[in-house]
């Protein structure tokens, strides 16, 4: 503990007498200066304990009054005021000035040195230095036992927080929470999530001070990461102030933290590259190297008929699907493998398990395959990338191939399909704007009616003649004949226009 100004008075070789502001003599002495100058203020820096034998209190009141509240406007800790040289006792206005600004004042006896009180500070400053460098060691050894245990960082925030005689909390990168302790402290670090969202948009490492809204409490919430970049947060709160024990304790719990947060990342990085690996020697077929792939990263392969399944959308929204689809797996008493192929998340799942409609997961898209053998992965990749096709198009969540499929019109949307048909029934639309008959209605009609000419007559009110002569003008506007299956074809799809009936288009 650093020393304070009641530590000076108990120290019976100094003798020193308090004179006013008894209510501030827990104030901590960081040094001690000794002037004669009528404003020293200029060269201290807050804290000191301020010594003088009154040479330059001021001549009349009004000086002295104003020299004692420089010193504390200056935040000194103290004046100790030398009595049986310039001065026989301290004058009563110092007192009374003192007194009022609860500013601590001492008389120092004559007996007394200066040199006395400077050394009883420098030993006690010395003494607190040897403390912290000691207790730090100690502190450095147990947190670094705690990150290296087997519950790691859940180990080292207990100890933190011990440590600090409040709380410790740890969070992702995301913000989310990790590790609280102990753990009544959760309501607490609910509330540091704008505070959070602030560091995130610092380099690393950031730090923020806070001050609770409610007690004297403070919070420090720090960035944790390495090359600026952010992998985690770190928060801690006592109710009590800082020592400068504590600030090296954070210190080395930060330090510690991000370096385990880092192994952490490249390990998942290199697991997830291995998994990926893995993935591509599954999909060429093969059986035995990447069963003992999977046996050396301790990937078990789940069993078969296999699902696959391609996901893409945010990050999160993405995390929170494999999350699912993974629980799925394990709640059948099943693994499940993923990995990275041409930027989207793809999974192996067991057939047991069932697809989860993501319905709240917003920008999330899903194809999954039917099922398939281990042998024939492959196709099953190109199932899951058909549908996960299908579902961009469509904008739909989740699409399983053969289940899903809605037929091949909805792979035909695109500007050039719509330009194509545009072109292909330009000539009809042109005859129909003229108020020359109603080609357009009359082919559509025929060829939902698979060319039977009664039914689809009927369907249009009018007698088979005319829809017979109408056809005849279809052929000879387009100089195509409508006995080729191929024109029939391309003619039913551009009245569809690839997103809507004839009749919406007519």
């Amino acid at each position: 503990m650093p020393p304070t100004l009641a530590s000076l008075v108990r120290a019976p070789v100094l003798d020193l007498r308090v004179l006013a502001g008894k209510g501030g003599l827990e104030r901590e002495v960081r040094w001690v200066h000794t002037s004669e100058l009528a404003d020293p203020t200029p060269y201290l820096e807050g804290g000191e304990l301020l010594l003088t034998t009154g040479m330059k209190l001021g001549r009349n009141n009004a000086e002295r009054r104003a020299y004692v509240e420089r010193l504390a406007a200056a935040e000194v800790a103290g004046l100790g005021i030398g009595v049986g040289l310039t001065l026989d006792r301290v004058p009563a206005v110092i007192v009374e000035t003192a007194e009022s600004c609860g500013f601590p004042v001492f008389e120092v006896p004559r007996p007394t040195p200066f040199i006395a009180i400077s050394k009883v500070v420098s030993s006690a400053l010395a003494a607190e230095q040897y403390e912290t460098v000691t207790t730090g060691f100690a502190v450095q050894q147990e947190l670094t036992r705690a990150a290296a245990g087997r519950e790691g960082a859940a180990t080292l925030i207990r100890r933190l927080a011990g440590r600090l005689d409040g709380w410790a909390a740890l969070y992702d990168a995301d913000g989310t929470l990790r590790q609280v302790a102990p753990a009544a402290a959760r309501p607490r670090t609910e509330a540091l999530r704008a505070d959070i969202d602030k560091l995130r948009r610092m380099p690393a490492p950031s730090s923020a001070s806070l001050q609770e809204d409610e007690g004297d409490g403070r919070v420090v919430v720090q960035s944790l990461g390495a090359e600026r970049r952010i992998s985690g947060f770190l928060a801690v709160g006592t109710d009590r102030p800082a020592r400068t024990a504590d600030r090296q304790t954070l210190g080395t719990a930060a330090s510690l933290l991000t370096l385990a947060l880092e192994q952490s990342r490249a390990g998942a990085d290199a697991g997830a590259r291995m998994r990926t690996a893995l993935l591509r020697l599954l999909l060429t077929g093969e059986r035995a190297t990447p069963a003992e792939l999977a046996h050396d990263i301790e990937a078990d392969l789940p069993p078969g008929p296999w699902r696959m399944v391609v996901a893409t959308g945010p990050d999160a929204a993405v995390a929170a699907f494999t999350e699912r689809l993974c629980a799925r797996a394990v709640r059948a008493g099943t693994p499940a493998l993923t990995g990275e192929l041409a930027g989207a998340t793809v999974l192996v799942l067991p057939d047991s398990v069932d697809p989860v409609e993501p319905v709240d997961l917003p920008g999330l898209v899903a194809g999954v395959s039917g099922p398939v053998e281990p042998d024939r992965a492959g196709d099953g990749y190109r199932q899951a990338l058909g549908a996960h096709a299908m579902g961009l198009r469509s904008e739909k969540a989740l699409t399983v191939h053969g289940r899903d499929a809605g037929g091949l019109l909805p792979l035909l949307d695109g500007d050039a399909v719509h330009a194509w048909a545009d072109q292909v029934l330009a000539p009809l639309r042109a005859h129909d704007a003229g108020g020359r008959g109603d080609l357009i209605v009359s082919l559509r009609a025929w060829l939902a009616r698979h060319g039977q000419w009664d039914a689809a007559a009927g369907d249009l009110g009018v007698h088979r003649h005319t829809l017979r002569y109408r056809i005849r003008r279809v052929e000879e506007i387009l100089g195509r004949t409508l006995d080729d299956p191929d024109t029939r074809a391309e003619l039913w799809f551009a009245l569809r226009d690839t997103t809507g009936t004839a009749e919406d288009k007519s």
